[in-house]
């Protein structure tokens, strides 16, 4: 229950579906290159993406086909994971993402929250967990929903209805993350998970729960396979 208290907290400060489309965006950025050097988890050096600030986009009309099979390969620089969207459960939240990837939304964010043996957060275009791209989508999840190792769903305020996302999710690293199902449900992790796991024992700064040195993302790519 600890650990269900610090993530509904925590996400109180996390504006992850932002509603509204009247914040300008700011500049974006280019993805950096690594340097040659490996940090401490073995992952490659990259410097911190310049944040592209608040988004203002409209909400895409785009869901998912439930007969098809769609796979987001999410390209760090701690290596790549695939995560299967789950298009039958949760089309609406799926097609939002997917929408956000194809646009190169993600290209160039970071994860900006790692909470050892609980969550990796990440998708905030500005990259301090007060982001989002200027809508939400709502789409309640499962009731029966358990947030365990692998799943990946979205992340809201406090003050948002069940099953709100804009751009910021989060994959659970415990077995079990013992969270009420309010967050809505995106999918899970099925190739990479050692990727998953080196990101989540990263370090960080306690005071921010942000990672000592920077874990960005370069790119997400979704495809029906």
């Amino acid at each position: 229950m600890l650990r269900a208290l610090i993530l509904l907290l925590a996400c109180a400060l996390l504006l992850a579906a932002c509603g509204g489309d009247d914040d300008t965006s700011g500049e974006a950025a280019a993805t950096p290159a690594p340097t040659e050097e490996a940090g401490a988890t073995g992952c490659e050096r990259a410097e911190a993406p310049k944040p592209k600030g608040e988004g203002d986009l409209s909400r895409p009309k785009e869901t998912l086909d439930t007969g098809k099979t769609y796979v987001a390969t999410v390209s760090t620089n701690c290596g790549d994971f695939e995560i299967t969207l789950d298009s039958r459960q949760a089309p609406k939240t799926g097609g939002s993402f997917k929408s956000l990837a194809d646009k190169g939304f993600y290209d160039g964010t970071t994860f900006h929250r790692i909470v050892a043996g609980f969550v990796i957060q990440g998708g905030d275009p500005k990259g301090d967990g007060t982001g989002g791209p200027g809508y939400s989508v709502v789409e309640a999840p499962p009731r029966d929903l358990v947030y365990g190792k692998g799943v990946v769903a979205m992340a809201k305020t406090g003050a948002e209805a069940a099953g709100t996302s804009g751009s910021q999710f989060f994959v659970v690293t415990a077995e079990d993350a013992q969270l009420p199902p309010d967050y809505a449900l995106l999918g899970k992790v099925t190739a990479g998970q050692d990727v998953v796991d080196k990101i989540g024992v990263a370090e960080i700064d306690p005071a921010t729960e942000q990672p000592v040195d920077p874990i960005v993302i370069r790119s997400i790519e979704v495809e029906a396979r």
